[in-house]
């Protein structure tokens, strides 16, 4: 049985049927991870001995009819800036260095009762913040389907690690597009859910009114899956929403007939889209229309205003989220410093990349007397202006379809060298962030480079499974989900 080819609902079928192991089912992913990571450096944290300890406590649980989650048994990886009981969580960053956290996040506490196996954490940009996976302090991340390209980011290693069959599945966080973007140029399916389905409890914050834990997986109904375990009240989370209990799986009907679906004019009149992108992006909504959904143009009179409020909004929350890491209660502090003040410089100027620094630094100024009403407080009203454009759509439109990234993944330091493009490559997908919204990416072909192209789905606010559900309609009907690399 060849474990690591199968999706993870068919993993836990296998498992539940005594077919395989918990135990080899995590072994074999183990095995995999660990052959693979030393050239696509996707793992932070491989934990193989507490991972195979778990899985034989977890299969007996499922020989004795104790665990019935469809994904019992089935071994699975978590971006490092989820935090796990006693597994380092260092949110790719030196300033958290051996951080073992004392808790789990609220979503780790689920998947364990579900008798999902965590087998490492994930690399990632430092604290979220990138959108290619280079800023981590523990190397760049590459794209399994050409290594001297990059996965995109933030969610870089969880893409990766899916892409390349090291992981069953993933949890990833996205905050401006970073579950969907890398999803997207490494061929594989991620869910970004309407904010306040999952808990963010125990995700370690980069902007809080705009991140959102979800999966990262081969299809669209791993991610259903996933979603139904993941979701939910939390009590520990003020933002997190009290909602009927969720049935995502079962909601997967792949029927679209009726399914009135928007094509937005300024995202493909965008002069940075690639022809290819474009042109993929576009057979796909054929594909959903030749199902019976009714495709249309319509226009996102927004488009140009949404990477500066994004990112206005987005280093606002950061430079306050971030002011807690100091040397004091916990991870790095500089060896030598004279006073106090020296050592919160020191600590935070040897600790922090230059990437975070900058966002930092960009916070602390628009957050500043004077500065303020210009900056901080005009980004909230353009996204109140976002968030009213999305809903006067969406009582028309069911769905948006739209090229998840302007272009396939660029050669790593590319974006690096060229911050602008960088923060460019979310201009399609910082506006779910900002209004709140469900959205998927899924794979829709590669271009002439053999690099995949991802389109994403966007819906109105709780309609996560209208989204889950059109994106599986569109993996049943195609095969681009089915494609993945060879890792040398």
């Amino acid at each position: 049985m060849d474990i690591v080819n199968m999706t993870a609902l068919e993993l836990g079928k296998a498992i539940k049927n005594g077919e395989i192991s918990a135990v080899e089912a995590t072994s074999a992913v183990l095995d995999s991870a660990e052959k693979a990571n030393e050239s696509i450096n996707a793992y932070i944290t491989i934990c193989r001995d507490e991972a195979l300890k778990n899985a034989e406590e977890i299969q007996k649980k499922i020989t004795a009819g104790d665990l019935t989650s469809p994904l019992a048994g089935v071994p699975m990886a978590i971006k490092d800036n989820i935090c796990t009981k006693n597994i380092k969580t260092t949110c790719a960053s030196r300033i958290l260095g051996d951080f073992a956290p004392i808790y789990n996040a609220t979503v780790m506490n689920k998947l364990e009762s579900a008798g999902v196996v965590t087998v490492g954490k994930l690399n990632m940009d430092e604290f979220a913040m990138g959108s290619t996976s280079e800023t981590s302090y523990y190397g760049v991340t590459k794209n399994p389907w050409d290594l001297t390209k990059v996965p995109g980011g933030s969610s870089g290693g969880a893409a990766a690690a899916v892409a390349a069959k090291i992981s069953s599945a993933a949890l990833g966080s996205d905050t401006g597009g970073s579950i969907r973007q890398p999803a997207s140029y490494c061929g594989v399916t991620g869910f970004k859910p309407t904010y306040g389905t999952v808990s963010r409890f125990g995700l370690i914050a980069y902007a809080s009114s705009l991140d959102q834990i979800g999966p990262v997986a081969k299809d669209a109904a791993d991610c259903a899956a996933i979603m139904d375990i993941i979701s939910g009240k939390d009590n520990y989370d003020g933002t997190s929403l009290d909602l009927p209990k969720s049935n995502y799986l079962e909601s997967l009907t792949g029927d679209v007939k009726g399914l009135k679906i928007g094509i937005p004019k300024e995202c493909y009149n965008n002069k940075g889209l690639d022809s290819e992108v474009a042109e993929k992006t576009k057979a796909a909504a054929k594909v959903l229309e030749e199902q019976g959904a009714i495709v249309e143009e319509i226009s996102l009179p927004f488009i140009d205003y949404v990477i500066p409020a994004y990112y206005i909004i987005a280093t606002a929350e950061a430079s306050s989220n971030l002011s807690r890491f100091d040397g004091v209660k916990y991870g790095f502090r500089a060896d030598e410093y004279k006073d106090l003040t020296d050592m919160y410089n020191m600590t935070r100027s040897l600790g922090f990349g230059k990437e975070v620094k900058k966002r930092i630094l960009l916070g602390t100024f628009v957050l500043s007397s004077g500065y303020y009403d210009a900056y901080y407080l005009k980004a909230l009203k353009v996204k109140a202006i976002i968030k009213k454009s999305f809903d006067e759509i969406f009582s028309k439109y069911d769905l948006i379809l739209c090229p998840t990234a302007p272009t396939t993944a660029p050669q790593i330091g590319k974006s690096l060298n060229d911050p602008m493009a960088m923060y460019l490559s979310d201009i399609f997908t910082v506006s779910v962030n900002i209004a709140g919204l469900p959205g998927i990416s899924v794979p829709c072909g590669f271009d002439s480079n053999n690099m995949p192209v991802g389109v994403q789905l966007i819906g109105a606010a709780l309609s996560d499974s209208k989204v889950l559900n059109a994106a599986y309609a569109y993996q049943q009907a195609t095969a681009f989900h089915k494609e993945f690399p060879e890792v040398k």
